[in-house]
């Protein structure tokens, strides 16, 4: 299958995204320094913020990608469920299909270091009880992207991808890391994964390269990216005559908190691709939209507007000349 979703024939594209995923409140401290095993450190005030990967991923598709975006969760009776909601609402995600069950909203536990990078501990809640019944499998099949990630159980995404149409792309978002069995490799169109994601899937040992890790996905999916947050990312293609390996610059920014960056990476991505974005474009826009959230603090109260994330992508590719 080719990265643009028509396996040769002409499909027409509606630009219609279904995130389906994990969405939790975020109770965040700036810390600074993260603490070692055993010992207790000071820290600033608490946040407590709309986030998830999935519920992430589905504000980056809409806010930061424009895409007409479905999410597909579960969240609890609680007013950390009445928090997610309203930002995705927000956002424009459509949010019909989310499901409440009788299980806390997931959180995450997320401490920020000065120069904005994050250590996060996940306690799932209600993401355990995702599940792709009748009406979600519906709006699968109506999609031009199906876009996953692995806070949710690895029979949801099994789901999700037997719910879509021929045409559609499958992005999956290894995150957090874990084995995926063959029939999940099999559905799999685009992997993205950042540089450790990439050597634990790949099963490398050492210091492999980014290219060497894409190389030995390339030989499970048809597509792979590697993201590597402040230099940029790697996007590889199978091709018949060898992959294809493209870099993706890196646009200097002043980190604030890199929370949920990665995820407004994938959400533009998947929104780029539904609108018939080759592989590599798509990716130069993410990296704008990831580039733009670091700047700002929080996950999806970071994901930036599209038009900025576009103006931006045209700089990082057309700098102006120096004086």
């Amino acid at each position: 299958m080719s990265t643009d979703g028509t396996q040769g024939g002409t499909v027409p594209r509606t630009g219609q995204v279904v995130v389906v995923g994990s969405a939790n409140v975020d109770l965040v401290v700036d810390v600074p320094r993260h603490p070692g095993g055993g010992e207790t450190i000071l820290g600033g005030d608490l946040r407590r913020n709309p986030g998830g990967k999935g519920a992430n991923q589905a504000v980056g598709a809409a806010r930061a990608g424009g895409a007409g975006t479905t999410f597909v969760g579960a969240l609890g009776h609680d007013d950390a469920a009445d928090l997610l909601l309203a930002s995705l609402d927000g956002a424009g995600v459509r949010t019909d299909l989310v499901e409440r069950v009788d299980v806390p909203t997931g959180t995450a536990l997320i401490t920020v270091s000065p120069d904005g990078e994050n250590a996060i501990v996940v306690a799932p809640g209600a993401n355990s009880h995702v599940r792709v019944g009748a009406a979600q499998a519906a709006r699968i099949a109506a999609a031009d992207v199906v876009l996953a990630q692995l806070e949710i159980p690895l029979d949801v995404v099994r789901a999700a991808a037997a719910a879509r149409r021929p045409a559609a792309l499958l992005v999956l978002n290894a995150a957090p890391s874990r084995d995926l069995p063959r029939d999940v490799w099999d559905a799999i169109d685009v992997l993205v994964v950042n540089e450790h994601e990439a050597a634990d899937l790949a099963g490398a040992t050492g210091d492999a390269d980014p290219s060497t890790l894409a190389a030995l996905l390339l030989e499970r999916v048809p597509a792979v990216v590697v993201t590597l947050g402040r230099e940029g990312g790697l996007v590889a293609e199978r091709r018949a005559d060898g992959p294809l390996l493209t870099t993706v610059p890196a646009t200097p920014v002043e980190a604030v908190d890199t929370t949920g960056a990665g995820d407004t990476f994938c959400g533009v991505l998947a929104a780029a691709l539904a609108r018939g974005a080759d592989l590599p474009d798509a990716a130069r826009l993410a990296a704008a939209a990831g580039a733009l959230a670091v700047t700002r603090p929080g996950a999806q109260d970071a994901v930036p507007d599209a038009a900025d994330v576009v103006a931006l992508a045209q700089r990082t590719a057309h700098p102006a000349p120096q004086a």
